[in-house]
């Protein structure tokens, strides 16, 4: 009846020979099972005609020749017997046998195939406490086990614990996985009566757990004053920002600490919480303190509301840690236009563990309109292409943890807006622009000197030169009638120099050399130094002539 109530795994023994021979053999179904600390050892007697016949149990280890009577087990009129742990190691094999007797003499021996007692060994129910609140039930679990247990020596505080609570007038289970030693569960209802039970496990190992007897308890009636709310730990630059929420006015507010670590020990670890400071006797809902008052780790923070002796339940604890608390510092940005694209550039707080992934919230809008675009990357760097070429954009990032058990994400960084380059058509048509403004000039001053080749070649002027003119109006008839060739150089000398002309048309009167030099001095169209050349040329050819 014992091993069906409790649902127990047993272990089958094989029965040895025979000791004696009044006796028969009790069948194959020799069992043993263990529950922490207890082992029960449970036969069948095959032969009730039999009288006055008692059992005896004995244990060995491997290490010992002899065997060893367990106390509890000697002379026993049933056919069940319970024992505490032997002082053994409950990580090596042990042996179990069962003696038959009847007076002085020992009729059966049966011998137990060896086994590890760890190993064979199931989680008992743990010990509740129940402690009420007007809405809140505080939780205390004594690990399954005696104080001093043998089998959970190494494993006492690797317990980990499920909880299954109701209203006791309802039939809705809720569960909650994973509790600590010492826990409290929230949001309940004044004056109403819960019932729980809870079971523990161990972590890497897959055990059989029996779930405690079932207890209830009856919350209290509602506080004057209710507990501080939505509770928060905010880093800033060199310090931490404690925050929660409150209804009531002129009260004051204390806040404390614990470590971590407390909450796994299976001890009443209420003496361990610490003031918090600058954070006693406040009237304001937050208060700064130094982050160098908290090194590296993880922490809970409770607050508690007074006015005068009216004092609040303590609110629900929130847990921090340091490492992720940091990502409250928010990312730094840097944008740069590229073209009709924007480069973003995220840099991670500085103080980040390296042992919980980045992932980071992009919040991104142009500056005139009110849609957002909201994406997440795991890069630190992308770029947001095909924007509208000179418009303002602008982007706000936050860091959250990739990490299901912890949903934390930093406050939003301060946003940062920058304005696109022209895109490639604007840059085309710029260049363009300049193009035709320079070659209007060019094109302009290339057509002028064109058309003036144009007219001096195929439209030259009938007016001959003004010194020209002036020279054949005074020139004597008999000048007119000079020979073909002479006339041909006549032409020749006029193209290139009117003083040369002179000098060759003048060799009958000496009158007219003297006239055309003259001439060619008085003229505007010619430089002193064409001047000064003309009539060195004109004196050298008179005297060549004269001689």
């Amino acid at each position: 009846m014992l091993l069906a109530l409790l649902g127990v795994t047993t272990l089958v023994l094989v029965a040895g020979a025979p000791g004696g021979t009044n006796l028969k053999s009790p069948q194959n179904d020799v069992e043993v099972s263990i529950i922490d600390d207890t082992f029960i050892l449970k036969w069948n007697r095959s032969n009730e005609s039999v009288s006055n016949v008692t059992f005896s149990a004995d244990y060995k280890v491997p290490e010992e020749d002899d065997w060893i009577e367990l106390p509890e087990c000697q002379h026993v009129t049933g056919t069940e017997c319970t024992f505490p742990s032997p002082e053994v190691n409950v990580y090596e094999e042990m042996k179990l046998r069962i003696r038959a007797e009847k007076g002085n003499n020992t009729y059966l021996l049966y011998e137990v195939d060896s086994f590890i007692p760890f190993q064979q060994a199931q989680i008992g129910p743990p010990e509740v406490h129940l402690e009420p609140e007007d809405k809140a039930v505080i939780i205390n679990i004594s690990p399954p086990g005696t104080k001093d247990s043998n089998m959970w020596a190494m494993d006492s505080s690797s317990f980990i614990y499920s909880l299954v609570i109701w209203e006791n007038s309802s039939s809705v289970e809720n569960k909650t996985e994973t509790v600590y030693p010492r826990t409290k569960i929230y949001k309940l209802s004044p004056e109403t009566t819960y019932c729980l039970k809870v079971k523990a496990r161990l972590r890497l190992q897959k055990k059989v757990a029996l779930y405690s007897p079932v207890y209830c308890v009856t919350t209290t009636v509602e506080n004057k004053l209710p507990p501080p709310e939505n509770i928060q730990v905010i880093a800033r630059s060199q310090v931490y920002v404690l925050r929660w929420d409150y209804t009531h006015e002129d009260v004051t507010f204390q806040a404390q600490w614990l470590h971590a670590f407390f909450k796994k020990i299976p001890e009443n670890y209420s003496r361990k919480w610490k003031q918090i400071p600058n954070c006693e006797n406040i009237r304001t809902t937050q208060c700064v303190f130094p982050q160098s008052d908290f090194p590296k780790g993880i922490y809970f923070i409770r607050v508690q509301a007074s006015n005068g002796n009216d004092t609040s339940f303590w609110s629900e604890e929130e847990k921090f840690d340091t490492d992720i608390k940091t990502l409250t510092l928010p990312p730094v940005i840097n944008m740069k236009p590229i073209n009709n694209s924007l480069r973003v550039y995220i840099g991670a707080p500085k103080s980040v563990n390296q042992h919980y992934p980045l992932i980071y919230e992009i919040v991104f809008w142009e500056n005139t309109s009110n849609a957002e675009r909201k994406i997440v990357k795991k890069r630190t760097d992308f770029t947001f292409p095909n924007l509208k070429p000179l418009t303002v954009y602008c982007v706000k990032v936050r860091a959250l943890v990739e990490d299901e058990n912890w949903n934390k994400n930093s406050v939003f960084s301060d946003t940062v807006c920058e304005k696109t380059k022209p895109g490639r058509a604007s840059h085309t048509w710029l260049i363009a622009g300049v193009c035709i403004a320079l070659s209007v000039p060019v094109v302009l001053y290339v057509v002028k000197v064109l058309w003036k080749f144009i007219s001096y070649v195929f439209f030259p002027s009938s007016k001959p030169p003004s010194t020209i003119d002036e020279y054949f109006s005074e020139q004597p008839l008999k000048n007119l009638f000079l020979s073909t060739s002479e006339e041909q150089i006549e032409r020749c000398f006029i193209i290139k120099n009117i003083d040369t002309i002179s000098i060759e048309t003048n060799h009958i009167d000496e009158d007219h050399k003297k006239y055309s030099s003259q001439s060619s001095q008085d003229s505007g169209n010619y430089s002193n130094e064409d001047e000064s050349s003309g009539s060195k040329t004109s004196e050298e050819f008179l005297q060549v002539e004269t001689m």
